[in-house]
């Protein structure tokens, strides 16, 4: 058992590196997604239609919204199953 689990593992680690080679550089202005349209929009509106410095925080708060809310929500609701799960006494 314990060489297949190994096996799974070397596997994965490979495809993942493998996978990893066709990503560009950190930083590189020329990848993709510094290329998108939505890019640029989002660095010139952000300060405007928000009201907040930080790109990162604008995006999440305003832009994407609804799903920062839905990916609290999924994650506070695995935090208390584990939670739930782990408890030593009965409720």
């Amino acid at each position: 058992m314990k060489i297949a689990a190994l096996l799974a593992v070397i596997l994965a680690g490979g495809m993942l590196i493998y996978a990893g080679q066709d990503l560009p550089a950190f930083g590189d202005p020329n990848s993709p997604s510094y290329q998108h349209p939505i890019t640029e929009y989002y660095i010139n509106n952000s300060l405007t239609e928000s009201g907040v410095e930080n790109i990162v925080t604008a995006v999440l708060a305003n832009y994407r919204g609804y799903d920062t809310l839905g990916e609290t929500a999924v994650i506070f609701t695995a935090g208390m199953a584990v939670l739930l799960l782990l408890r030593r006494r009965e409720i």
